[in-house]
């Protein structure tokens, strides 16, 4: 979303101009396939703040269509992330797959988003059948903060993890789990991996703990 400095990658922008140059640049990133194999790119639509109406849903499908044609032959397939903003909400997303008869084409579940956005359990239920990959990190329900899961836990937010956990059990395609957490690397240089390992070890055990009590 242009965090870098550079013009943000948005394929349903209002400029044509603007929407060939993010094909472009998700195609190159599609390219990457060929050398180092992976099977899912996840897909932004749209920008923080960008509206819901008609043409949103148009370029949606334009770009969506497109990519995944472009896609398929490098062995990847497209996943809708939701977002922010009203174009990724997960009833806009669910639309846009269904409208375009899109069968190959899934969501990744972002946890964050969701509990910042309408709610996690609604967006679960209704995106079930597509949900193919998951995004892990918490938040206080302010801002989309990125944080490591755990009520209660040093650096930790607000989302009821129980029931998430024992929600995505439930899932019909077993979908990845991804920690995507912003670390902001306190430890001195030579402690940095360390502390990151044992952030990993003790946020496993915890998540594990609560699938445990969940069930």
């Amino acid at each position: 979303m242009g965090r870098s400095g550079a013009p943000s990658v948005n394929v349903v922008h209002g400029e044509k101009s603007r929407r060939i140059d993010a094909m472009d640049e998700i195609k190159r990133a599609l390219e990457s396939a060929e050398q180092i194999p992976f099977a899912y790119l996840i897909l932004h639509l749209g920008d923080s703040g960008d509206a819901w109406n008609q043409r949103a849903l148009e370029h949606s499908l334009t770009a969506v269509e497109h990519l995944r044609a472009f896609a398929a032959p490098l062995g990847v397939k497209l996943l809708l992330e939701n977002l922010a903003n009203e174009v990724a909400q997960p009833e806009n997303l669910a639309e846009i797959i269904t409208a375009g008869h899109f069968r190959d084409v899934g969501v990744c579940f972002d946890v964050g988003h969701a509990h910042l956005n309408g709610g996690i359990l609604t967006g679960l239920n209704l995106l079930a059948p597509y949900i193919r990959c998951v995004h892990l990190h918490d938040n206080a329900g302010d801002r989309d903060a990125h944080l490591w899961p755990g009520v209660g836990r040093p650096g930790g937010g607000k989302i009821a993890w129980s029931e998430t956990l024992r929600t995505l059990a439930r899932m019909p395609h077993s979908p990845a789990q991804v920690l995507e957490i912003h670390s902001s690397l306190d430890a001195p240089g030579e402690k940095v991996e360390p502390a990151l390992v044992q952030d990993f070890q003790e946020t496993f055990a915890w998540l594990a703990e609560c699938a445990a009590a969940g069930k």
